[in-house]
C-alpha cells in the first residue's frame, strides 16, 4: 500500500543513482537508456549540482519575480543568451515544460494586443505533443492524453505534421498546405505556429524534410505569425546542437525548453523569447503572467550548474558521434528485422518504430501492447527507454526511445543498444 498517487503500477524503488545507472531496491542496476523522460544530460549524482543548490539555500532560497530578482538568476541568463538562436533573448524561468509552452502562447497573444491585432489562434501539427496543461493538452493530437476532456478542448487549428518516414510531400509542399489551412480559418486571426523541430514523445523522433523548417519560417514571417518552437525535448544539446533549430539556421521568436536544461536537478521550463516580444508586451503592460514558483533562485543555481558542465565538459560536442554510434548499433542489431520500420532520429534522440508489416508499414494493432512489452522486456534486461504508443496518427502506431545522458560512455551506450535489441528480438522474435 502506499499513499503516493503512482503514475506506475508497482513500481520498483529507486534507492541511488549515478552516470547513467540507476541502482533499484535489491542493489539491482538499470542502465538510464531513457534519461527519465529523455531530460538527464549531465548524468546522476553530479555533486557540483548538489552544492550548488545547498549553497543558494543558504543564502536566497526563495524571492518572488514581482517583489524581487536575484543575482543567481541574472548570471544565468547572461551565460545562456549566446547558446541561444533568439535576437536579444529574454529568459523566463518555470517549472516545466507544459508551463513553459502555456507561457509562449499566451506570450503571442499578449504580443498581438499590444500591436492592436486581435489574434487568438494557435496553429499546431497533427502528432503534435506540448504537454499535460489544459491549454497545451489543447494543442497537442494525442488521443490518449485528450480523451475524456475533450469538452474542454477545441482552439487549435490542426495542421500538417511533419514526418518524412511516413510522408513524401517535400518541405515547401508541407509549408503550403499548412499556409491553406491558415488562411481557410483565417491567417490574420493566427497567433502562433507552435511545433517541435523533431518529433517527441508523439511521434518519436520523427525528422521533417530538409526543407521544411526554412519554408515554415518564411510563411510565419510573410504573415504576422509568431514562431514558437518547442525544444523542452530537443533543446540544451539533445540533438548535437544547442538547439535543434541550429540544424535549419532558423530564428524563431519564442523556443521554449526544459529537460536537459536542468538534467532533472530541479523542476524547470523555459519561455526564451525575443526582446521585441518582452519589451511590447512590457510597455502595454498586458502580459497578467506567472507563477509561484518561476524565476527560482535556488532553480538558477541547478541550472547554471548544469550549464557550466555541459559547457567544461563539452557535452553537446559529444552528443552526435555518440548518436552515431549509439544509431550503428541499433542498426546492426534490428536494421533487418520484418518487424523495425524504422531506426531514426539525431544526437541522442533516437527511437526505433515497429510495424506490423515491413512491407505496408502498417503499425500492430493497440490491443497488441507492443510498445508496453519491449519497454517491461528491456527494463528486466537492465535498461529504461521510453515509449511511443501513437507515433503513426496519434492514436496507433508502437516505437520506443532512446535519450541517455551525454556523459555515457561508449560501453554504456553499447550495452543500452544491446539490451534493447535482445529485448525486441524476446518479444517479436
Amino acid at each position: 500500500m502506499t499513499n503516493v498517487f503512482v503514475r506506475a503500477v508497482d513500481p520498483p524503488v529507486a534507492i541511488s543513482a549515478e552516470g547513467s545507472t540507476i541502482t533499484i531496491e535489491g542493489g539491482r542496476e538499470i542502465l538510464d537508456g531513457s534519461g527519465g523522460a529523455i531530460a538527464n544530460s549531465i548524468g546522476h549524482g553530479r555533486a557540483d549540482v548538489a552544492a550548488a543548490i545547498a549553497e543558494q539555500a543558504t543564502t536566497v532560497d526563495y524571492a518572488h519575480a514581482t517583489q524581487f530578482t536575484t543575482d543567481v538568476l541574472e548570471r544565468y541568463a547572461a551565460s545562456l543568451a549566446p547558446h541561444v538562436p533568439i535576437d536579444d533573448v529574454r529568459v523566463f524561468p518555470v517549472s516545466g515544460g507544459s508551463e513553459a509552452n502555456e507561457t509562449a502562447m499566451k506570450l503571442a497573444r499578449s504580443y498581438h494586443l499590444a500591436r492592436g491585432e486581435d489574434r487568438h489562434l494557435i496553429a499546431a501539427r497533427a502528432g503534435a505533443y506540448h504537454g499535460n496543461t489544459r491549454g497545451v493538452l489543447d494543442a497537442s493530437d494525442r488521443a490518449q492524453l485528450v480523451a475524456g476532456y475533450e469538452p474542454w478542448i477545441g482552439n487549435t487549428v490542426r495542421v500538417p505534421g511533419a514526418n518524412r518516414f511516413r510522408d513524401e510531400r517535400s518541405g515547401a509542399e508541407l509549408a503550403a498546405e499548412t499556409e491553406q489551412v491558415l488562411r481557410e480559418v483565417g491567417i490574420d486571426r493566427v497567433a502562433a505556429f507552435l511545433a517541435e523541430p523533431i518529433g517527441g514523445a508523439t511521434l518519436a523522433a520523427a525528422l521533417p524534410p530538409d526543407d521544411y523548417w526554412p519554408a515554415i519560417e518564411r510563411m510565419c514571417r510573410a504573415n504576422g505569425i509568431v514562431l514558437i518552437l518547442d525544444e523542452v525535448m530537443t533543446g540544451f544539446g539533445r540533438t548535437g546542437s544547442w538547439f535543434a533549430a541550429d540544424h535549419w539556421g532558423l530564428r524563431p521568436d519564442i523556443i521554449t525548453a526544459g529537460k536537459s536544461a536542468s538534467s532533472g536537478y530541479w523542476p524547470l521550463g523555459l519561455c526564451l523569447a525575443a526582446g521585441r516580444l518582452a519589451d511590447a508586451v512590457a510597455e502595454a503592460e498586458n502580459f497578467m503572467h506567472g507563477f509561484t514558483w518561476s524565476h527560482h533562485p535556488m532553480g538558477a543555481a541547478a541550472t547554471a550548474t548544469v550549464l557550466d558542465i555541459i559547457e567544461r565538459e563539452s557535452l553537446v560536442e559529444r552528443v552526435g558521434p555518440a548518436g552515431e554510434r549509439l544509431s550503428a548499433r541499433l542498426v546492426d542489431g534490428l536494421g533487418e528485422h520484418p518487424n523495425v520500420g524504422d531506426i531514426r532520429g539525431r544526437g541522442l534522440l533516437l527511437a526505433v518504430e515497429f510495424v506490423a508489416d515491413r512491407g505496408s508499414m502498417d503499425p500492430f494493432d493497440r490491443a497488441e501492447r507492443v510498445t508496453e512489452r519491449i519497454v517491461t522486456a528491456a527494463f528486466d534486461a537492465g535498461v529504461t527507454v521510453y515509449p511511443s504508443t501513437s507515433c503513426v496518427d496519434g492514436s496507433v502506431g508502437d516505437a520506443v526511445l532512446l535519450g541517455p545522458p551525454f556523459s555515457s560512455t561508449d560501453a554504456e551506450l553499447d550495452a543500452m543498444a544491446d539490451r534493447l535489441v535482445s529485448s525486441v528480438l524476446a518479444v517479436l522474435g
